[in-house]
C-alpha cells in the first residue's frame, strides 16, 4: 500500500500519556506516512513541553502555545505572559487551545469568553493562527468571532457542529478540522457536515490521546499514526481518493500553520 502524505494538525504528545514514549509515538507516526505534527498546549506547562518537544524533532514536531478553557480557572497570575514569552519561540506555529466549552463546568463562563479574547488579540498582534476548542459551544464561539474588528486564521477542532453551524464558521474564514468522531458508526450528520466543507477549508487530526477513530475506538492511548483512518473515512464521504484528499489537507495544514 502506498503511504499516503498526512499530517496531524492536533495532538497532545506533550501529556502524561506519552511521557516516555514520544520517540516511539514519532516513529510510528513516520512509518505511517504523517509528515508533521501539531503539538498543542493546554495551560502553561503543557505549552512549554510542546516548546521543548518541537525543538527536539525541529521541523516534524510544531508546537502551539495556549490555555484552553478548562484549564483557565486553574491558570496562575502569570500563566498567560509565560504564553506570550514561548510564542516567540522556535517552532510554535499557532496559539491556542483555546475556545469554549459548556460541557464541563471547570470554568465559568464569563472566564471563558475573556480568556479566549485575550488569545484572539494576541494571535493577530502576533500573526498567528488560533486552535479553538469547541464542546456544545459552537453558537457562543460563533457570537463571540463576530464580535472581532479583526480576525487571525483559525480553527475549530474537533469539529463536532452541525450544517448551519458549519456555514456560519465559513463564513468567518474558518478551518474546520475533523478527529476521529466522524469516523463513528452513529456520526451520519457530523459526515454530512464533512462531505460540504470546501476542500481548502479542511484539516484533519487525532485529538491523541483521544478519541480514537474506528476500528480503533475505545483503544487508547490514540496516536497520531492513526490519523490515516480519519482521513480515508473523510475521502470516502466526500468521494475522492484518499491519496488525493491526503495532499489537499496537508497542503492546508502546512499554509495554516506557515510552514
Amino acid at each position: 500500500m502506498v503511504l499516503l502524505n498526512l499530517f496531524d494538525t492536533h495532538a497532545h504528545l506533550n501529556s502524561d500519556t506519552f511521557d516516555s514514549t514520544v520517540d516511539e509515538v514519532v516513529g510510528r507516526a513516520k512509518e505511517a506516512g504523517v509528515g508533521g505534527i501539531a503539538v498543542i498546549g493546554i495551560d502553561a506547562a503543557t505549552s512549554r513541553r510542546a516548546c521543548d518537544l518541537a525543538a527536539l524533532h525541529p521541523g516534524y514536531l510544531h508546537a502551539v502555545v495556549g490555555i484552553q478553557p478548562n484549564s483557565a480557572a486553574e491558570a496562575a497570575e502569570g500563566d498567560f505572559a509565560i504564553i506570550e514569552e514561548l510564542a516567540d519561540l522556535p517552532g510554535v506555529v499557532g496559539i491556542g487551545e483555546t475556545g469554549l466549552d459548556c460541557y464541563w463546568d471547570d470554568t465559568p463562563i464569563e472566564m471563558q469568553h475573556e480568556f479566549f479574547q485575550r488569545h484572539l488579540d494576541f494571535a493577530v498582534k502576533k500573526s498567528l493562527p488560533v486552535v479553538i476548542h469547541m464542546r456544545e459551544s459552537c453558537s457562543l464561539i460563533i457570537e463571540q468571532l463576530r464580535s472581532q474588528s479583526e480576525l487571525p486564521p483559525a480553527v475549530m477542532h474537533s469539529f463536532t457542529g452541525n450544517i448551519d453551524e458549519a456555514r456560519a464558521c465559513l463564513d468567518l474564514g474558518l478551518m474546520i478540522s475533523f478527529a476521529g468522531m466522524v469516523t463513528f458508526k452513529k456520526s451520519d450528520e457530523l459526515r454530512e457536515v464533512a462531505a460540504m466543507v470546501p476542500d481548502e477549508r479542511l484539516l484533519v487530526e487525532t485529538d491523541s490521546p483521544y478519541l480514537s477513530p474506528e476500528p480503533l475506538r475505545g483503544r487508547r492511548p490514540n496516536e497520531p499514526a492513526r490519523v490515516e483512518h480519519t482521513l480515508r473515512c473523510l475521502a470516502e464521504v466526500r468521494g475522492v481518493t484518499a491519496e488525493a484528499f491526503a495532499e489537499t489537507t496537508t497542503a492546508n495544514a502546512r499554509k495554516f500553520f506557515g510552514l
